[in-house]
């Protein structure tokens, strides 16, 4: 894999490339994940939560046998403003030991199916030839 980052352009903000370029491969995506513990419980707080999403990502890819070098994107979403750092520190410490960035997109949304959770990420994964 290969971060695109133009120096024609702003550097991302964070830890994200803003181009990925992957051979094409074995091609995994996620549902968007929520920061729920497989008890049911959920962690207070968008970081908590961010940290908890990104594992289930982990899972995911290691039931496919991939790891989260491989991931290529992730999109998340959360539902306030106050939210993007917490979301980022968590996003940032996650990706901090990849060699290529994923590509990422943060939104702002209304809500989520129930009102305690702040975040949801979603990632796709490409494995290497």
């Amino acid at each position: 894999m290969k971060s695109l980052n133009p120096q024609s352009i702003h550097p991302p903000f964070a830890n994200y490339s803003h181009g990925v370029e992957a051979q094409a491969g074995r091609i995994v995506v996620t549902s968007g994940q929520l920061g729920i513990h497989a008890d049911g419980t959920i962690p207070p707080g968008v970081e908590a939560q961010t940290d908890l999403c990104l594992k289930n990502i982990e899972a995911i890819l290691s039931e496919a046998q991939l790891s989260r070098d491989a991931i290529v994107r992730l999109n998340a979403y959360v539902v306030d403003r106050q939210h993007m750092a917490g979301y980022m520190r968590a996003r940032d410490r996650f990706t901090d030991s990849l060699n290529c960035k994923p590509a990422s997109t943060l939104m702002i949304v209304s809500g989520f199916t129930r009102p305690e959770f702040l975040v949801e990420v979603e990632a796709i994964a490409i494995e290497r030839n």
